[in-house]
């Protein structure tokens, strides 16, 4: 049996397969110009900060026993932040680390082309009681090394326990003085102050600080970094004057 399809009817189907065809491309258009829901969103431009400090040290300053944004190093950048210092702190604490350990990271750090370094190192050489003439002399090698590179520096001085006696205890507090008068480098007398010694400050071991402690640890060393950045400032100022 044949289907015949009459004229009238061939135009009729011609008619319907354009329409369907018209519609067809309609959508394919419409489909393209809406973003698609998997398209990834814009991200936002890096923040542009106007130096960088690298906080340099032990467990003291890594935080040991306290999350990330407790640590001292995140708690002065909020400070900065605060008070218009559009500067960026980066944490580059190592728990158990010793001043040998920080002088064999003093290249890479200058690598990473910091403005500022707050230099804590020393007290894990104490507790171990390593010769303090070694502890200078890694301390005044890395404090050398940084200034050399165009690094201001800020030395964090640290006092140790009595039960190593009195002898020790005098000359390990010594160096750091010693260190800042011979590389004229900035020196917080004491960066523990007002947390060593304070059970509440400190977490059950009585070396690190708690959160609290680490808060009051990053207002002990806020001054002596607003020095430095001013120092910076002058710098900076000092070498564009003089390239024009």
């Amino acid at each position: 049996m044949k289907v015949r399809i009459t004229k009238s009817a061939g135009k009729n189907l011609c008619k319907l397969l354009l329409c369907l065809l018209f519609i067809y491309v309609l959508a394919g258009c419409d489909r393209q110009d809406k973003p698609s829901s998997n398209n990834p969103q814009p991200v936002a431009p890096a923040r542009i900060y106007e130096g960088t400090i690298i906080a340099l040290g032990d467990s003291l300053t890594a935080g040991l026993g306290v999350a990330e944004e407790e640590a001292y190093p995140a708690v002065l950048e909020e400070k900065l932040q605060q008070s218009g210092y559009n500067w960026q702190v980066i944490n580059g604490g190592i728990s158990g680390e010793t001043s040998s350990g920080a002088l064999t990271r003093i290249n890479w750090i200058i690598a990473q082309k910091p403005d500022i370094v707050i230099l804590e190192t020393g007290a894990n050489d104490g507790m171990r009681g390593i010769p303090t003439w070694v502890i200078k002399d890694n301390i005044s090698q890395a404090a050398k090394l940084l200034k050399e590179a165009g690094v201001e520096v800020i030395l964090a001085g640290m006092q140790m326990l009595q039960n190593l006696g009195p002898d020790y205890t005098k000359e390990f507090a010594a160096v750091y003085p010693a260190v800042a008068q011979e590389q004229k480098i900035l020196l917080i007398p004491f960066f523990l102050e007002q947390v060593a010694g304070t059970p509440s400050l400190n977490l059950p071991d009585f070396i690190h600080p708690t959160p609290e402690g680490h808060r009051i640890v990053a207002q002990t060393v806020y001054p002596y970094v607003v020095k430095a950045i001013q120092a910076r400032r002058l710098d900076r100022s000092a070498k564009n004057k003089k390239n024009r």
